[in-house]
This record gives structure tokens, C-alpha cells and sequence, in this order.
């Protein structure tokens, strides 16, 4: 049959998965019907896709202030979380195999609700949640669009969803339960009880805090790899490495960038592994066989301790805090510098960055300085999104750093020889100092937790950063 506008009919199939438990056993097995997006026209039956997910740095820190203020922590999961999403354009599906017959032939199916596999499905499902939750009488966070917060005098709730993944928190119960009613009255809900695991990270609560990690993800990342009886490494990089581009046999790249993409997921919980990580990510184009080395003593340094992750424990406060560095001209290719920076949140690191900067820093000066400018900006950022949870800091924010030309540039205004190249971050950031919104105290470069995420430090160094860190390993025999 002819359809109008030119519109095509969407492939579909039947999907059968397997479902497992956090502890790896067979929940349930599951089939689904998925529409063949790929064949999907943009402008003819879909137009934008885009629908914010949850930041982990977002998730870290309600984490840090839960801790601290001790709030209890629930999970909900939403069934078939992609139907429930309205289509707002016109999408035709071929007949589903197994329903076809004498009187199926030449018709198509129209779909009113959304599917998996559509392109559009994820923004089709989030402007639903949206709609419902605003209806809740809830405030969508205006830093992280999937946090929502309603506030009642001295009370708050607060619900962060990913996909279809719900964690609610605060300190008014009644209003929980409520949430709970109205969700399952809106949507079907499955209650999971107290935080567990999410979205492939395992929480663990006792009294001394929550720590979260990925050991059974490192532990099947390491059975995958055949590496799981290796001999570990005391440290993810070797100290003067010297990794660069062009030198070594070429590797198979699609398995070279299906490991590092694994390990880029692991970081969210293993901070001490992100400078090595951004290392062999930079050879993604061209994989050597001294880089899938170098990926190799990674998956080494975790099997010396899977279950280590990070700990968030009470502290009495939520001060906002941020270290930040830079290893100036440390890369052999450019020649370009790596800024860093750990932000704390309540005593707790929450968020962390080590990233080759986008141009060449003609000093070790300059460079420290866009590192500041990073850190500066993310405790901003830190600093916006718990006052809209209703949890605001008085006092400056304290950004830390080793460097004191960087700190004298910050300070003293007639430097212009030496910031002309740096100019809009020299305002920016003597702007938030002469608001007290930040202030910038010297630290000794032994006491520099950022040096973590911009160089490759002797496991001497390495291991009493990671401490600091908040770094632990619940599973490790006392």
C-alpha cells in the first residue's frame, strides 16, 4: 500500500535477552519486539532524538551530600519504560513476523506509542517522564535535566533518572511514599528497594558511608580478556612512558577501541585509573602494539585489586573543594600540556578530569592557569547544582593549587606580557576571586591530589594520592 509524504514502512523483529541479577544469576528471560530505526528517514518519520541522561559527576555528588546528611536512598526501575513515550510524528512499521496472513497482506502497522529500536523512542519516553513529573509539582534541575527536586520548608526530595532508572532521596518520607503512589498510578513501576546497583555500579551502605564499584565488571572485563590468572601491576602506567603515535606494529583497532571503551566506563569509579585511560585513548585512530601494551597493564593494575572503588563517607559538611594541575608539554606527538583537576564535595571526591589541552602553552605557568580555569568552572557547576537542591554553601570554594605564578597571575591584574594568550580566563577567574566565590591557597606539590590525573607517578607516589583520595577496597582481607 501507498503511504503519504513518501513515508516507508519500519522494519521490525523479535529481540530474545537474557536478564541477569547484580550477583550474575538468571532474573528472567525476555522478549521484545524492536523496530529497525536504522531504516528511519530524518524529517519523514523522526526529527530530533536527542534526551538529556543522568551525569555520573551529577550521581557522585547527591551521593557525597546522602552520605553526609544521612538520607536514605531507593532505587525504582520502570517497566517497558520506551512505551510509554508518545509519538509526535507519523511512524508506519511492517507487520510483526508471526502475525502474518491472508489478512495482513499489503497493511502496515501505525504506532501511537513509542518502541525500541525507534530513533526517536528515548525522547518520546523522557518528555513523558517530564510532563508527569512538572505535573508532580517537582522542578527540573536547570544544570542536570534529569534531576528533579521539590522542596517543602525545611524538606526535600530529590529523584535522578537514567533512562528508566529511578534513585530517589531526601528528607521528607512522606512525600516519597507519595512520589511512589503517583509514579506507579502513571507509570508501572518496580520498587527495588534500597540502592544496590546501578547502571553497572555496585553500592554497598553500612555506617561508615556508601562505597561504589565495578568488580564484577572488571572481573568479567578480565575473564573476556583471558587475563584473569595475569600477573598484576603495582601501577596502571609505567612512570616515563613515552607513549606516542606512528612507532610499533599495528593492531586490530576494533578490538584496541572495544577495550579502551570498556576501561573509559570503568573510570566513573576507578579516578585512579583516568590518566592512563586518557593515554591509550589518544591512539584510538591508529592502535600500535605498544598501546594495546599499555592497555594491557591497566587490565594487570586491576586484577591486583577489582573491588577497589570510592568511599564516601560522613564528614560533618559539604565544603567544595577542587585541586587542579597540569603536566606542562608532557605529550611527545604536539607537545600540548595535560590539565587536571579532583573536585570534593562534603570531604568526598565526586568529580575528576585529566585532558590534553586544545593548544600548545608556551609556559608551565599557562598552563596551570587553564587547568585553574577548568577547576574553576566545575566548582561552579558543583556549587549550582546543589543550590538548586536547596543545599547552598556560604562560604568561598577552595581550589587548590601548587603553581604560584598561577596564583600571583590570579591576584595581580597588570600581568598583561604573561596572560595575553589566557586573557578570558584571567578575567574570569579574578572575577570569582574578587567575589569571594573562590579562593585559591597554595598547596605543597606532595600534597597535590591532581598530579594523579596528569602524570605517570612511581607507585610510591601513586598509592598514598589514591588513599586520599577516598580510594578503598571493602573486599580486601583485613
Amino acid at each position: 500500500m501507498s503511504l503519504p509524504n513518501g513515508k516507508k514502512p519500519v522494519g521490525c523483529e523479535w529481540v530474545f535477552t537474557i536478564k541477569h541479577n547484580a550477583d550474575g544469576m538468571i532474573e528472567r528471560y525476555k522478549a521484545r519486539l524492536v523496530a529497525k530505526g536504522f531504516t528511519q528517514t530524518y524529517g519523514i518519520d523522526y526529527q530530533e532524538t536527542f534526551a538529556p541522561v543522568a551525569k555520573m559527576n551529577s550521581i557522585r555528588a547527591i551521593l557525597s551530600c546522602v552520605a553526609n546528611l544521612g538520607w536514605p536512598l531507593q532505587q525504582l526501575d520502570v517497566k517497558n519504560a520506551f512505551f510509554h513515550g508518545d509519538l509526535e510524528e507519523e511512524v508506519y512499521m511492517d507487520v510483526p513476523p508471526g502475525f502474518s496472513s491472508q489478512s495482513t497482506v499489503g497493511k502496515v502497522c501505525r504506532l501511537k506509542k513509542a518502541l525500541y529500536g525507534l530513533k526517536q523512542s528515548l525522547r518520546a519516553w523522557f518528555g513523558r517522564f517530564l510532563k508527569a513529573m512538572l505535573g508532580f509539582g517537582y522542578q527540573q534541575n536547570n544544570v542536570d535535566h534529569t534531576l528533579f527536586v521539590k522542596r517543602n520548608v525545611h524538606k526535600v526530595t530529590v529523584l535522578i533518572v537514567y533512562v528508566h532508572d529511578i534513585v530517589v532521596t531526601g528528607n521528607d518520607e512522606e512525600e516519597v511514599t507519595h512520589l511512589k503512589m503517583q509514579l506507579a498510578n502513571e507509570f508501572e513501576i518496580k520498587e527495588l528497594g534500597p540502592l544496590r546497583y546501578f547502571l553497572g555500579i555496585e553500592v554497598a551502605r553500612s555506617d561508615k558511608g556508601i562505597f561504589i564499584s565495578q568488580r564484577k565488571y572488571i572481573l568479567d572485563l578480565l575473564e573476556e580478556t583471558g587475563m584473569l590468572g595475569c600477573k598484576p601491576a603495582d601501577s596502571p602506567i609505567e612512570t616515563n612512558h613515552h607513549l606516542c603515535s606512528g612507532i610499533g606494529e599495528p593492531v586490530e583497532k576494533e578490538r584496541y577501541q572495544r577495550l579502551v571503551g570498556r576501561l573509559i566506563y570503568l573510570s566513573h569509579t576507578r579516578p585512579n585509573i583516568a590518566y592512563a585511560v586518557g593515554i591509550v585513548s589518544q591512539f584510538m585512530h591508529d592502535p600500535r602494539a605498544t598501546h594495546l601494551d599499555a592497555v594491557y597493564r591497566i587490565l594487570r593494575y586491576l586484577k591486583s585489586a577489582p573491588g577497589k572503588g570510592i568511599l564516601f563517607s560522613n564528614h560533618g559538611h559539604l565544603r567544595l573543594e577542587a585541586f587542579t594541575n597540569a603536566d606542562c608539554a608532557g605529550s611527545i606527538d604536539d607537545r600540548r600540556s595535560t590539565s587536571g583537576y579532583c573536585a570534593f564535595v562534603g570531604g568526598n571526591l565526586v568529580t575528576w578530569h585529566g585532558k590534553k589541552q586544545a593548544v600548545v602553552s608556551r609556559s608551565s605557568a599557562e598552563a596551570e592557569y587553564r587547568a585553574v580555569a577548568h577547576g574553576t568552572y566545575e566548582l561552579i557547576w558543583l556549587q549550582s547544582l546543589l543550590s538548586n537542591i536547596g543545599l547552598d554553601w556560604s562560604g568561598p570554594m577552595t581550589l587548590y593549587c601548587d603553581n604560584k605564578a598561577a596564583i600571583s597571575i590570579a591576584h595581580n591584574p597588570i600581568q598583561h606580557d604573561r596572560t595575553k594568550h589566557i586573557e578570558s580566563d584571567r578575567h574570569f577567574i579574578k572575577e570569582k576571586l574578587n567575589k569571594s566565590v573562590t579562593c585559591m591557597p597554595f598547596v605543597k606539590s606532595e600534597d597535590q591530589l591532581a598530579d594523579v590525573f596528569t602524570k605517570d607517578l612511581s607507585s610510591k607516589v601513586f598509592h598514598p594520592i589514591c588513599c586520599k583520595l577516598g580510594m578503598r577496597n571493602i573486599f580486601a582481607p583485613i
